[in-house]
């Protein structure tokens, strides 16, 4: 009797402790625990995400990266609301994307997030000018801005009380285009446009802001001129950024640079500054495996190939490592 009364207060132990553990992610601005999108054409269907699990910290300028059809431009469509998951759970905000009905992610496109597409002209419209398309997403939310994540850096003045033109204007100076204020997108600059692009997605203070390849259409020095938009916009307002590219010199800019493959994250790249003996600054780059919440790790194809890994590997716990092996029934 003793055994069993111990036995089920145990299990209500740790029920409790279960019920008291924080949930995944809960203090990460973007959440996306075993993320699944499958789609289905002429009866085929496609796993895009098998099961992605992604934290973003708030603040945090970030970069996606993956072969094509690895499934990273299927999670920014997810995180814009443009998409809805199958299944998993995704949180950006606060706001759940798999709970919001149409109205809600209407409200959620405008307000939450910012999104800069790789097409230069379908971030613009073309009839208006670069203040008049800045002004617009203020216009269609029916207010003439917010403060919310505003004014972090050197205390840029967009309260809530400025007009829109104001606002406009501001956010075009901040990222040097302020002279392109009268002009429509036509009399700009593939890079001039982008950075409009980047100031429309600002206007009205969203917590994430997405671009989808906002270089692929650019030379490599304006592609620069690009990002640097993107990095004042994450110093001078502390907007957090997941930039999805194939430009190998914008993901070495980013502190963190997460890879996808096969639908799950694969691997990440953290950067940090480092300072030796003599008071000499570098950046140090040191990539990690990523284990996924169900305990599953993708070993990199050119170290599974390198030791002949098929099918099966042999595992060995030690007190401080895993050690991996090919499995010699293999061979």
């Amino acid at each position: 009797m003793t055994e069993t009364t111990t036995t089920l207060a145990e299990l209500e132990r740790r029920a409790a402790a279960r019920r008291d553990r924080p949930s995944y992610g809960h203090d990460a601005l973007i959440a996306c625990d075993r993320l699944v999108r499958i789609f289905a054409t002429d009866g085929v269907e496609v796993q895009a995400l098998q099961g992605l699990d992604l934290l973003v910290q708030e603040g945090e300028l970030m970069a996606l990266v993956g072969a094509s059809g690895s499934g990273k431009s299927t999670l920014m469509n997810i995180l814009a609301g443009l998409d809805v998951p199958t299944a998993g759970a995704a949180r950006v905000a606060g706001c759940d994307l798999l709970g919001m009905d149409a109205g809600a992610r209407l409200r959620y496109r405008r307000e939450v997030v910012g999104f800069v597409w790789q097409q230069t002209a379908r971030n613009l419209l073309p009839y208006l000018t670069a203040a008049q398309n800045v002004a617009l997403p203020m216009q269609l939310r029916g207010r003439g801005g917010s403060s919310r994540g505003l004014g972090r850096g050197h205390g840029l003045g967009l309260g809530r009380t400025k007009d829109k033109a104001r606002r406009a204007e501001e956010l075009l100076a901040l990222l040097g285009v302020a002279d392109c204020r009268d002009r429509r997108p036509q009399q700009m600059s593939g890079g001039q446009q982008q950075r409009v692009a980047i100031a429309v997605a600002l206007a009205n203070s969203p917590s994430v802001l997405l671009a989808d390849e906002p270089t692929g259409e650019l030379d490599s020095a304006t592609g620069e001129q690009v990002f640097a938009a993107f990095r004042r916009t994450n110093e001078e307002l502390g907007t957090t950024i997941v930039i999805v590219t194939h430009d190998q010199s914008v993901a070495g800019e980013v502190r963190r640079t997460v890879a996808i493959r096969d639908g799950r994250t694969s691997s990440e790249v953290l950067r940090r500054t480092e300072i030796d003996a003599e008071g000499q600054e570098s950046l140090v780059a040191r990539e990690y495996a990523t284990l996924d919440r169900a305990g599953r790790l993708q070993l990199p194809a050119d170290y599974t190939a390198a030791l002949g890994m098929e099918h099966r590997v042999m595992l060995e716990l030690e007190p401080d490592h895993i050690g991996v092996w090919p499995d010699a029934a293999d061979r």
